[in-house]
């Protein structure tokens, strides 16, 4: 699925989707920072202060630490077809026995971002990460990375079910600032 990359070279998607029940604009863009910027991390950041929660007004500072993070030692992944909310849950085996995904918030993306979901919530069995680095490896900087993705599954979780997850964000956004 990430060996898939989209034709017009662009990260996103073209209509907007859900993960969960919270609204996940897509739309198009040229840059993988700017698009996860804007459309991931700023939208659910509105969306936490919407819920109450701003996190003491580091949002400026995070969104630019954030940029600076994805864009470290010049990482430019390719936009890779995204599950967009892989987890455990998500995953499971046919009648058959074939492994098999479903529920999927897709866009083109950061490969990392499923990878780094897939550790939120549990993880998949270790025999999948080393057979996955084995085809196409990691590059530098990817548990930095792994920090800002799954920062936004838990904002979202915020949003879906209330404060009980501001202090595991709050905890990573501090994490992140100090990277």
């Amino acid at each position: 699925m990430h060996r898939h990359t989209s034709k017009n070279g662009k990260f996103g998607w073209d209509i907007d989707n859900t993960i969960g029940a919270t609204l996940q604009p897509n739309g198009w863009k040229e840059s993988w920072v700017d698009f996860w910027d804007e459309r991931r991390l700023g939208h659910m950041l509105r969306l936490c202060r919407r819920e109450g929660c701003d996190f003491g007004g580091v949002e400026g500072e995070l969104r630019t630490k954030v940029r600076a993070i994805l864009t470290e030692g010049g990482y430019a992944p390719q936009p890779s077809l995204l599950h967009g909310d892989l987890w455990t849950g998500n995953t499971g085996v046919t009648d058959e026995g074939s492994m098999c995904i479903f529920d999927p918030a897709t866009y083109y993306g950061d490969r990392e971002t499923d990878l780094a979901m897939t550790t939120l919530f549990g993880s998949l069995a270790p025999d999948f990460y080393k057979a996955y680095v084995e085809e196409w490896p990691l590059e530098e900087g990817h548990e930095k990375r792994k920090t800002v993705y799954n920062l936004y599954h838990i904002l979202n979780h915020i949003v879906l079910f209330g404060g009980g997850y501001r202090s595991q964000a709050q905890r990573m956004i501090d994490q992140i600032m100090k990277m």
